[in-house]
Order: structure tokens, then sequence, then C-alpha cells
């Protein structure tokens, strides 16, 4: 650093003092970093009534970020407190993307029958709220002479029966964009893409500003207006970081592909309870894949294409 001098690779010479110096002097040793969150740990204590584990959590860095220990220390942090909230043991898991993989979804607009099982699946696998519930998959009831058209669409729709003559049904969830307009909108980067396409949220540096939701053209982002109600014995304990452990109030939630499934090797939950198969998954790197064959052998298009937010999920008619 110069003091004006024009070449940044010479140190300040009015310091008196070499670069590495004066940074090592004002670098605080691992004793006093201690000791100064102690002091500020106690004064918003006295001023907010926040405890420790709220500073802890507040002072944290983002995910991607943190070392292998302190991520060792959070997840055993968030186990314990969610395993004495719901009376049973909860595993948080942070398995990574696996290399090679890309996750894609295609959904059959012509198996579709609107039963809603998907929605239903989902809010169980993902530890939604249940009242009110917060369901993370729409499904638009379409007219068959309409086509695709927003404008016709009721997501409120109850009939008896369905499939509802001359309707068809078009599920909408995020989209897993290639180039998505929420990451780009938050603030404070607690969203981003992930190298096998999914779009995650760290809930703990989520905000709630709720910019995401406004950027996000699918609808596809849900905020937690209050507490959500999770009943214990609803709880499902298989919980990923960055998808369905339980949520706060004030942050925002989305599909994650089911992450706590997908990265094992298994199906997202939408897709194992659909009654038609509607519903197809897989690694669009692999040109043997479910996926890929879709997207080369069927008619396909993407929902709001003159977007240009590149969705990985995709529709087609297979029959």
């Amino acid at each position: 650093m110069s003091c004006g001098s024009g070449n940044s690779d010479k140190p300040c010479s009015c310091a008196g003092n070499s670069v590495a110096t004066t940074t090592a002097a004002s670098e605080p040793d691992p004793t006093r970093r201690a000791m100064i969150a102690t002091g500020i740990a106690a004064v918003a204590s006295i001023l907010t009534g926040c405890d420790k584990k709220t500073f802890d959590e507040f002072t944290q860095h983002n995910f991607r970020e943190l070392g292998k220990a302190e991520i060792n220390d959070i997840i055993a942090r968030l186990e314990a407190e969610y395993s004495a909230d719901y009376g049973k043991p909860v595993h948080v898991g942070t398995e990574p993307a696996m290399q090679g993989v890309v996750f894609g979804y295609a959904l059959d607009l012509s198996r579709c029958v609107g039963c809603r099982r998907c929605v239903h699946a989902c809010v169980k696998e993902n530890n939604q709220s249940r009242d009110p519930e917060i369901q993370w998959i729409k499904v638009l009831q379409m007219d068959k002479e309409e086509g695709v058209s927003l404008q016709h669409a009721d997501p409120y729709y109850t009939p008896k029966e369905v499939p509802e003559e001359g309707h068809f049904y078009m599920p909408v969830q995020c989209q897993q964009c290639r180039n998505p307009p929420c990451v780009k909108a938050c603030p404070v980067g607690a969203t981003w893409q992930e190298p096998d396409g999914i779009t995650v949220i760290d809930y703990n540096w989520c905000i709630g500003c709720r910019y995401c939701m406004a950027a996000c053209p699918y609808g596809a982002r849900h905020f937690n207006w209050g507490e959500p109600n999770l009943p214990k014995d609803e709880m499902n304990p298989d919980t990923h970081y960055l998808g369905n452990r339980p949520r706060r109030k004030g942050v925002v939630e989305k599909c994650t592909f089911c992450v706590q499934r997908t990265r094992k090797g298994q199906y997202p939950a939408c897709l194992e309870v659909c009654p038609t198969g509607s519903r197809k998954f897989g690694n669009l790197m692999d040109p043997k894949s479910e996926i890929r064959y879709v997207l080369e052998n069927k008619r396909v298009f993407l929902f709001k294409e003159d977007l240009n937010t590149k969705p990985k999920f995709f529709y087609f008619y297979g029959v």
C-alpha cells in the first residue's frame, strides 16, 4: 500500500513500518478475538436481549466461507437444537455437489392430472410450515383451448375429481435457472447456485429483505411471516443445511430439488409420489440419462423462455 506515491508495490514510507508489520500489529490474536467477541455479546445481550447462541448465529460466516471445523461445530449445534425442539434425533447433512453432475427436471404435461400429490409430498419431505401451509409447488389448471396461458390459469381449482374435462395441469416450482435473477438480487450473498445446478439459500445469512422474491418471475420463493408451524410428529429428521432443515421466522425458502435426497442418489419426493409418471429427473451431463432422452426426443419448452433465465426445469409432451 502506498501513500500517494503512485507505486502500490512499495510500503508507505511515512508510516515508518512495512505493510507486513503494520498488518500483524493490528491483527488481534485468538485470545483477543475471543475477548472482543465476548464483550460484544455481553453488550448485545444487555441492549437486545439476545443470548450467546443468537450472537454466534448472527456473526457466523457464510456457509461457503466456513472451514471444516467451523462447519462441524455449527452442524453439531443445529442437530442438538433441532433434536431438543422436535424430540427425535435430527441429522443435518452437508453433502456437497457431486462432480460431473448437473441436475435437470422435466414434466410431462400430457400425463399430469392435477392431483397435487406432489405438492403435499414436498411439504412433508421438506419441513414446510403446516399452518399456514407453505407450498413450494403450485399446480395451475389450464384451459385446453387457451393453451399455456397464465391469464386463464387457475391455481385454486377444486373439482370433485381430476382431471377435469377440457383442462390440463401445469405444476410450477423453482426452475433452477442457469441465469437466476434471484441470486443477482440478493444484497448479502445468502443465495447462490451450486456446481450441480441447484440454487440454494443459507438461512443463517438471509436477512428477509425479499428482493429475491421480487426478482423471481416464477413465484417460487416463499417468506416465513411467522414462526413455522411444524408439528413434532410430522418433522422429517433427515435434513440438509442448504435444504430442508427447519427455517425460522423472517427468512425466504424454496425448492432445492430435494438436495437432502438427490445428492445421495435418490429421486425428489415429488417425483416418487407422482401416480402418472409425469415427472423425470436426472443428470443433464449424462447422455444415457432419462432426462437427456426427454430433451432429445420429445417436444420440450421452457416456461417464460423470453426472460433469458435459462431454466433447468423443462416441460414436454410425451403423448
